[in-house]
């Protein structure tokens, strides 16, 4: 089961909210490293307002775009 942490940036409707992930990644030939950003749709029954942290998992399809589903609401630490 696939974990992830993230920042809520938006609802879609009542249950269904757009989470953003944050992850660095290490240029192979610069040695840079890059900031990137991927946004997710999940499953909310919690009733999460935008900008907390959350984590979410892998669940099976719920809808076309929806496959995931907040399990915490980590108010420590940065998405």
């Amino acid at each position: 089961m696939s974990t992830l942490n993230g920042k809520i940036v938006s609802h879609i409707d009542a249950k269904t909210a757009i989470v953003l992930v944050d992850s660095f990644v290490i240029h192979p030939k610069y040695k840079k490293s890059i900031a990137r950003s991927k946004k997710f749709i999940v499953h909310d029954e919690m009733g999460i307002k935008d900008g907390q942290v959350v984590s979410f998992v892998q669940i099976r399809p719920m809808s076309k775009r929806k496959t995931w589903k907040i399990v915490d609401n980590s108010k420590k630490g940065k998405a």
